[in-house]
């Protein structure tokens, strides 16, 4: 199968952006928000999402990287914060990919258990299979893709990320 871009780096960094400033007019009035990221990219992401919202915002960011087993979502989660350091705070759920919704509504589901004042949901791409009743509140870019197709979003170190169709 051939490899089609759909995302370049330019792209990308404009989507990030672009979210940045959503979250902040989302979370105007926050302190302080909590930006979870879902282990690899999903964390990847979030992090240049936090990166652009310490430019345009006081708003102070903690990151925190959250690991869900892909395979078997239903296994006990962990995060780098404890629940008392996202507690009674805004929360942004990032992942890079919202395909089926497993991933993300079992992370969701782990972060119900404290209050929280606000929670929110990113992905860069969201290819509209869901299984689960999740939806990404911001997103990179919807795209109607078959089952049969894979997107794959890279993170290069270098500054040559992308997303693409296969």
């Amino acid at each position: 199968m051939s490899k089609n871009i759909i995302l370049t780096n330019q792209q990308i960094e404009h989507t990030t952006k672009r979210i940045a400033y959503q979250i902040y007019e989302t979370f105007v009035e926050e302190e302080e928000i909590v930006i979870a990221g879902i282990t690899t990219n999903g964390f990847i992401f979030a992090e240049k999402i936090a990166q652009e919202l310490t430019t345009i915002s006081p708003i102070k960011i903690s990151l925190c990287e959250v690991n869900v087993s892909k395979q078997n979502p239903e296994l006990p989660i962990t995060t780098s914060l404890t629940k008392e350091q996202y507690s009674n705070k805004g929360l942004i759920l990032v992942d890079d990919v919202l395909s089926s919704g497993t991933t993300l509504i079992y992370a969701v589901k782990h972060f119900l258990d404290v209050p929280l004042k606000k929670f929110k949901t990113v992905v860069l791409v969201d290819r509209n299979h869901k299984k689960f009743p999740i939806k990404a509140d911001f997103k990179g870019i919807s795209l109607s893709t078959s089952l049969l197709e894979h997107v794959d979003v890279v993170f290069d170190k270098n500054g040559d990320s992308y997303a693409s169709l296969s």
